[in-house]
C-alpha cells in the first residue's frame, strides 16, 4: 500500500499556475511552500524550476504523501517536507526568495490567515514574493455559483472555514509590507494573487 496521494485538482491547475509564476522566480533560488499537500505541486514545479530549490511544509501527517511523491520524482531540488501547523509550529529561520501557498486560506481560520502572514513576512527577503493559489470574494461577492456552494460545504465542515474577501486579504498583506502586484484569473474560479515584500519604512 503506498503513501501516495492523488489530487485530481493539482493536476488540472499545475500548468496554470506555473506560467503564471515563472515569470517571477527568473532570479530567485528557493520557495517555500506553505501546506504542501498531497506533495504533487513541489515535484512537478521542482522538475520544471530547477533552478530553484523548494522546501516542501505541512502538518506532520500529510508528509508521507509527499515524501512519496519526491521519492518517485528523485528531484535533488525538491526538500524533504518541514512540520509546519499554523499557530504551532516555529518557522524556518532562514530566509527564501518566494513562498508559495495553494488551498490554504479558506481552510484555516481567519487567526491562523493572519499568523501565516506574519510568518512569510519574516521568512521572505526584501523584494521576494509570496504566491497564494485558491478562492477569493470581491465587492463582498461570490465569483461564481460554484464558489457559493464551495463556501457552503466549508462552513458545513467547520465554521472557521470559508473564502476570504479579496480585500481582507490585501488589508493584512498591507500590515506586513506585502504589496499586491498582480491578481491572475485562473481556472474553476480561482485566483492567483502575486504579493511583494516591500519595505515601506524606508
Amino acid at each position: 500500500m503506498t503513501n501516495k496521494l492523488f489530487s485530481a485538482a493539482c493536476e488540472r491547475n499545475a500548468d496554470p499556475i506555473l506560467l503564471a509564476i515563472t515569470p517571477f522566480l527568473n532570479n530567485s533560488k528557493t520557495v517555500f511552500e506553505i501546506g504542501s499537500g498531497t506533495g504533487q505541486h513541489a515535484v512537478y514545479f521542482g522538475a520544471r524550476l530547477p533552478h530553484i530549490t523548494w522546501q516542501c511544509s505541512d502538518r506532520i501527517q500529510n508528509h508521507p504523501s509527499i515524501s512519496a511523491w519526491q521519492e518517485e520524482a528523485k528531484l535533488s531540488n525538491v526538500l524533504a517536507p518541514l512540520c509546519l501547523d499554523i499557530g504551532h509550529s516555529a518557522w524556518p529561520e532562514n530566509k527564501f526568495d518566494a513562498v508559495y501557498t495553494s488551498n490554504t486560506c479558506h481552510i484555516l481560520s481567519w487567526q491562523e490567515v493572519q499568523i501565516m502572514f506574519e510568518g512569510v513576512a519574516s521568512i521572505l527577503v526584501e523584494r521576494g514574493h509570496f504566491f497564494i493559489y485558491g478562492p477569493f470574494n470581491y465587492d463582498g461577492q461570490f465569483t461564481s455559483a460554484s464558489n457559493a456552494q464551495f463556501d457552503a460545504s466549508l462552513k458545513s465542515q467547520a465554521l472557521h472555514m470559508g473564502i476570504r474577501a479579496i480585500e481582507d486579504i490585501v488589508a493584512l498583506a498591507n500590515q506586513h509590507q506585502l504589496q499586491l502586484q498582480e491578481d491572475f484569473a485562473m481556472p474553476a474560479n480561482n485566483r492567483l494573487l502575486v504579493l511583494q515584500k516591500i519595505n515601506l519604512k524606508r
